[in-house]
């Protein structure tokens, strides 16, 4: 695909979040740093962008190439699992930046391929908020060590975590119990149990030697963008 080809469906997804989700030009200038009328040029189509230009717009709109990329392009680079003929189902394992920024994951990101009892996941219930119907559902990570330690003894560094992606609400799965959730934060995510707080979320740890952390909500994104996904399961090697 060509670069101004990825420019045109960049303008189209532009105009379609400040016709149906209240985006601006003035937001826009403001969270990119340009002046407004360089953005107006852009969406108008007066101006292209530089290559460093449009990944600052994708980068505050928490957009990726692949947002950007024809169906028929990403079936093309997605992974395609293999089948599965007996009782269980694959899950790819992959870094936690990709499962937080890739709806369909890349051959070139899988780390390994787990498997999980079919049964297990045809009974995990979803509850999606927004557009989520088209990332692929069931992922898995490695826990690191500031995350395993901070949620210790739920997990610790180096197990293994199923994450719904599929599940970015905010309400309780079982009721009285809190939700683990894969949260976006500083361009990956972390694992946390989540609050939200006016217009932040907290983000806490299980192990009270851990500090709180305070994420922000733009004005222009809810709670549930920032949820990657509902961790529902965790695998510990003894």
């Amino acid at each position: 695909m060509k670069f101004k080809v990825l420019q045109e469906n960049l303008r189209k997804t532009l105009w379609h979040r400040i016709e149906q989700e209240g985006l601006t030009g003035l937001r826009l200038a403001q969270q990119t740093g340009f002046k407004q009328a360089h953005i107006s040029n852009f969406l108008n189509r007066k101006r292209g962008l530089s290559l460093e230009g449009m990944d600052k717009v994708l980068r505050v709109q928490h957009l990726s190439v692949l947002d950007l990329l024809d169906p028929e392009e990403i079936n093309k680079r997605a992974s395609i699992l293999p089948p599965s003929e007996d009782d269980f189902q694959n899950v790819l394992l992959v870094d936690a930046v990709v499962a937080a920024s890739e709806p369909l994951i890349m051959n070139m990101n899988v780390k390994e391929i787990v498997k999980f009892k079919k049964r297990f996941l045809d009974g995990i219930r979803a509850e999606m908020e927004g557009r989520r119907s088209d990332w692929e559902r069931f992922v898995a990570q490695i826990v690191d060590g500031r995350d395993g330690m901070s949620m210790y003894p739920r997990l610790l560094p180096g197990a293994t975590v199923l994450i719904d992606r599929h599940y970015n609400s905010l309400r309780p799965y079982r009721k009285d119990e809190s939700n683990m959730y894969a949260v976006r934060k500083d361009g990956t995510c972390t694992l946390k149990y989540v609050e939200l707080a006016d217009s932040h979320l907290v983000l806490r740890p299980h192990n009270n030697a851990y500090s709180v952390e305070i994420v922000a909500i733009e004005s222009d994104k809810k709670a549930s963008d920032y949820l990657v996904g509902r961790v529902c399961h965790v695998g510990i090697e003894t």
